[in-house]
């Protein structure tokens, strides 16, 4: 079956594609949820209108984002965190760390969009990507230091 993608949908296509699906797919999935339309002349029109209003749209919020990413390729968020002689640490870092510390820089990012296979459990320098646009990302440098143990207080003698 003929559609046209209303939205962007995830693993199938972008917004204003026309696409082949299959039957079931399209009448119990996109059409429902009003993520798609079956392909008629008079839908193919229309969509024709609203493309070149998106591609316009798009052009703007690309922009936009790319001065986004040449910011975030400039942030290096530092963690201090407890370790081990052998430089593991204590907890890890997540995702979740790295949102809040970017929320504190000025950056509202979803977490989602942090790429961290897993959460950074050893000391040294780690470059993070981070999904901004579409398959635009950028780059952040995290650096993960050892907390230095505070100096034991002097002990005072006795005086006699």
């Amino acid at each position: 079956m003929k559609i046209i993608l209303l939205e962007n949908v995830e693993k199938v296509g972008r917004k204003g594609d026309i696409l082949e699906v299959a039957p079931g797919f399209a009448r119990n999935y996109l059409i429902p949820r009003k993520l798609a339309m079956e392909v008629t002349p008079g839908n193919l029109k229309s969509v024709e209108m609203q493309q070149k209003a998106l591609k316009k749209k798009l052009e703007k919020e690309r922009l936009t984002f790319q001065e986004l990413i040449k910011q975030l390729n400039q942030v290096s968020l530092t963690f201090v965190r407890k370790s081990s002689e052998k430089d593991v640490i204590f907890g890890s870092v997540s995702a979740a760390d790295i949102q809040e510390e970017l929320a504190r820089l000025g950056f509202d990012l979803d977490r989602k969009k942090i790429i961290l296979e897993e959460p950074i459990k050893r000391l040294g320098t780690f470059s993070v990507p981070i999904k901004v646009y579409h398959e635009d990302k950028a780059e952040i440098k995290v650096v993960v230091v050892k907390e230095e143990a505070p100096a034991p207080e002097s002990q005072a003698e006795p005086q006699k």
